[in-house]
């Protein structure tokens, strides 16, 4: 016995015996902590979880990836799921913030479409399962602009008569990969031409954003505080479905490409319900209720035909068969870092 151990009391072997029994007690209370997007949680399939499985779930939310990588990189813990971009998923398991929950050996893992078991994001589908995926690109307003609706051009070089009335994510990688798109060029880019390019193109259309933000769009499109904004395939729906004039653009450039993944931190105190919950995602009926509350497609066979009409036959939710759909990478460091300078200055 190691003198450590004989200085050990007992009274202070009990209390750390009751600590790890209290802490084990925490970590198996029934809870669920969830951090994901703002407004992109079905309260409906979150409530159907709590009823099959009793576990109790709260969520917070975060408006970029960039929000919720610094969150979880300064140490942030007590999260138990949280949904990422694939773009990000390879930096969050670089930077180890992400657990091996090898969601190929789930039950309900036999449900993800064959073409969505392997993501390049993860290919062994050892940290995330699917959540939805969509496209970005822009929605306008056509009863107040009357222009040509077959391009990036009026979003990123637009008419004089959209000064002040555009309004753009508030995620620089968002921004800069449709930016990307428009001028024709390489995601993830670190020529430095190209790069001289992108923020002169974004220094010109400065000018004409009313905002940069990821929150709040639908209601500011509907209110009329901007006319055309940057979007989400199933918020430009939600946006139609209350502004029928509403159009979203499959612009001849093309699109980009993202589909959000459902993670376990590597701090997560409650793993076993966690993976309760991934499983429970991956079932069709399940995910077609968060499919409901966005308009998102999912990566899950069989969901679609719990979707009404008006979600999945909407264009919004198809789009067209010849359309360019460029998935964004993970960026090497280089290229984020190029990122940022020409973000931080087009902020100030």
């Amino acid at each position: 016995m190691t003198k450590w151990k004989e200085g050990f009391s007992g009274l202070a072997l009990a209390a750390a015996m009751m600590g790890a029994i209290t802490t084990t007690a925490l970590a198996d209370a029934g809870e669920l902590h969830i951090y994901n997007w703002t407004d992109y949680t079905s309260d409906e399939m979150i409530k159907k979880f709590e009823a099959e499985t009793g576990i109790k779930v709260t969520i917070d939310t975060y408006d970029s990836n960039e929000t919720a990588l610094a969150k979880l990189s300064s140490g942030a813990a007590g999260y138990d799921v949280m949904i990422i971009s694939n773009d990000f998923v390879p930096i969050f398991v670089k930077q180890k913030l992400f657990q091996e929950v090898d969601a190929g050996a789930m039950p309900n893992f036999k449900n993800v479409d064959p073409k969505w078991q392997h993501r390049p994001w993860d290919p062994d589908a050892k940290y995330t399962v699917p959540w939805v995926w969509g496209t970005t690109s822009f929605s306008v307003d056509t009863a107040v602009y009357k222009g040509p609706t077959d391009s990036l051009k009026p979003l990123f070089d637009p008419p004089a008569e959209l000064k002040g009335k555009v309004g753009m994510f508030g995620s620089p990688s968002e921004v800069m990969s449709l930016a990307l798109v428009y001028l024709g060029k390489d995601q993830c880019n670190s020529n430095p031409a190209d790069l001289k390019e992108l923020d002169a193109l974004l220094q010109a259309q400065k000018p004409f954003v009313k905002v940069y933000n990821s929150d709040g769009i639908v209601e500011r499109q509907v209110a009329g505080e901007t006319v055309m904004h940057e979007q989400w395939s199933g918020k430009a729906l939600a946006t139609r479905q209350q502004k029928p004039t509403v159009k979203y653009v499959y612009p001849k450039e093309g699109v980009v490409g993202w589909m959000d993944n459902v993670a376990v931190p590597s701090t997560a105190p409650n793993v076993d319900n966690a993976k309760k919950f991934l499983n429970f995602l991956m079932d069709p009926e399940n995910i077609a209720l968060q499919q409901k509350y966005t308009g998102y497609q999912s990566a899950i066979a069989g969901s679609n035909k719990y979707l009404s009409p008006d979600i999945g036959g909407s264009p919004e939710f198809n789009p067209p068969a010849d359309l360019k759909i460029s998935f964004a990478p993970s960026c090497d460091e280089k290229a984020t870092r190029a990122y940022d300078r020409i973000w931080t200055n087009l902020r100030q």
